[in-house]
């Protein structure tokens, strides 16, 4: 018969004095045994800090973060970097996270309070933010887009304030260059008696405040020759440099967002190819013919070396020959039943790996329903909100706004002593239902939750360009005689000529 006994009940040996206490007084025997069965309950610790021989290959180490991070975090970077390069389901996984964190770019508007200060402050933002980038390839937004690429991929990215000098009298003289991780010098340590201290490369004041980042000017695995190269760090001071990273502990830099999937897409790869080769080699080899002469002509290509040795090969159609017997056995492709479902779930793996859904990792959406998606994408959602709100925009755009505004006020295009606070607006998700998302925002305004504007600049528009452009329109279409159906002041919401101008001042009631 089964034991059926529960095996992570606490076992309490029974020992000596209590067998001789039962003999003579059974209950207080029970009473003191139930007392040492309540003590090793109190005294249980977590099963999965257990030492036996289920958790003996369990290696676990107390290092810091920042510990694991030297030691380990350049191999994960160089690990990630070929994955992506060579993986279509890393790259993809990548391309997904940064499709979604950054989209068409997170966009700032100037909130001072001051109508016309603030379309100052955009028309000025939105001219520099075309021609910031250092390198002359792309803007503002394409910046941020390589940015996340780099923490996504590489673990963190540095962006470098530069100050130049102004081409045109409405010119910010700021540049922003983008700097990989392996531009900080990792290896520099230091501990100084005024209790500062360098750290892979980050200079802390005694508070534990960055003060300096030291970093190489050119990348030490760029391929120029050594002598034109600067081998040696140099200190850059703290508010010239934003470094965006993911903080998932205490720590001062970040790893590959993949890290938990790396093992696991090298394992598929692994797989894959080695199963690729099982098929090519059952798909060469026809069968195999047994009692065959070493004279006997063969029928199948023989190649031979120079010294007159048969060299083996495969190649489709190929009969092999053996000694012994005269029969042929043809050869039989192993049955693959149950990889579909392998390969599935290891993808699976990989996705959560990456904190993606299988599905836009994959494009596979046949285990999935409407509903189902949109309660994966929910969920996917509030993780990309989460990470906008609370890494991307502290991180990278605040530092990059401040920089602006303190250079355009450097020159004098901006007031100075004016604070001048932005809010930023993220790119809109798609709608999996436009229809009934437009009819649940439109709720939310009319009800007071939300106001246009926020909605506005959720889909990526600036309210304010928003309503000049109506208002521009407007005038057009009563300039030519023209009613749309979108136009609140002529047709109502079902579709009717409005019987009165919604403009107007209502008209008072007579008492």
């Amino acid at each position: 018969m089964p034991d059926i006994r529960d095996h992570t009940a606490p076992r309490v040996r029974w020992g000596l004095i209590d067998a001789a206490l039962s003999a003579v007084a059974p209950r207080s025997a029970a009473r003191r045994y139930a007392a040492r069965v309540a003590i090793s309950n109190l005294r249980r610790d977590y099963d999965a800090a257990g030492r036996g021989r289920g958790t003996s290959g369990w290696s676990s180490r107390g290092t810091a973060a920042d510990a694991e991070i030297a030691a380990d975090g350049p191999l994960l970077r160089h690990r990630m970097r070929d994955l992506v390069r060579n993986n279509p389901m890393a790259a993809q996984a990548v391309q997904v996270l940064v499709n979604n964190i950054v989209g068409t770019g997170i966009r700032p508007r100037a909130a001072t309070g001051d109508a016309a200060l603030n379309r100052q402050v955009d028309a000025l933002w939105k001219r520099w933010a075309e021609g910031c980038d250092q390198h002359g390839h792309t803007d503002f937004h394409g910046i941020l887009g390589l940015a996340v690429r780099e923490m996504i991929e590489g673990g963190d990215v540095f962006a470098i304030r530069r100050n130049v000098r102004a081409t045109g009298s409405r010119d910010v003289p700021l540049r922003i260059e983008l700097r990989e991780a392996d531009h900080l010098d990792a290896a520099r340590f230091d501990s100084r008696s005024d209790g500062s201290r360098i750290s892979q490369g980050i200079e802390y004041d005694r508070s534990g405040r960055r003060v300096a980042y030291w970093m190489f000017s050119d990348h030490p695995g760029d391929t120029a020759p050594v002598f034109s190269r600067r081998l040696e760090s140099s200190r850059l001071p703290a508010d010239r440099v934003a470094h965006l990273f993911e903080r998932q502990r205490v720590q001062s830099r970040g790893v590959p967002w993949g890290t938990p999937a790396m093992r696991a897409i090298r394992d598929v790869d692994d797989w894959q190819q080695a199963e690729l080769v099982r098929k090519r080699t059952e798909a060469c080899l026809v069968g195999i013919v047994f009692g065959a002469d070493e004279d006997q002509q063969s029928i199948a290509p023989v190649v031979e070396d120079a010294s007159g040795n048969r060299i083996e090969q495969f190649e489709p159609g190929l009969i092999a020959y053996a000694r012994g017997g005269k029969d042929i056995k043809f050869n039989q492709p192993a049955s693959t039943a149950g990889v579909y479902e392998w390969h599935r779930v290891q993808l699976h793996i990989i996705a959560a790996g990456f904190r993606v859904p299988y599905a836009l990792m994959t494009g596979d959406l046949s285990q999935t329903s409407f509903s189902s998606s949109r309660v994966g994408l929910n969920e996917f959602r509030r993780m990309v909100e989460q990470l906008q709100w609370q890494t991307v925009i502290p991180m990278f755009c605040a530092p990059i706004w401040r920089w602006f505004v303190d250079a355009a006020v450097m020159v004098g295009l901006l007031p100075e002593g004016v604070e001048i606070p932005v809010e930023w607006g993220p790119p809109k998700f798609e709608s999996v239902n436009p229809l009934q998302d437009a009819q649940a925002d439109l709720l939310e305004v009319r009800a007071g939750f939300s106001t246009l504007p926020q909605q506005i600049a959720r889909r990526g528009y600036d309210p304010d360009e928003v309503l000049a452009e109506w208002a521009g329109f407007a005038k057009k279409s009563d300039a030519a005689g023209l009613i749309f159906d979108s136009d609140p002041r002529r047709v109502t919401k079902g579709g009717l000529v409005q019987t009165t101008d919604p403009t107007s001042p209502p008209a008072c009631e007579d008492k």
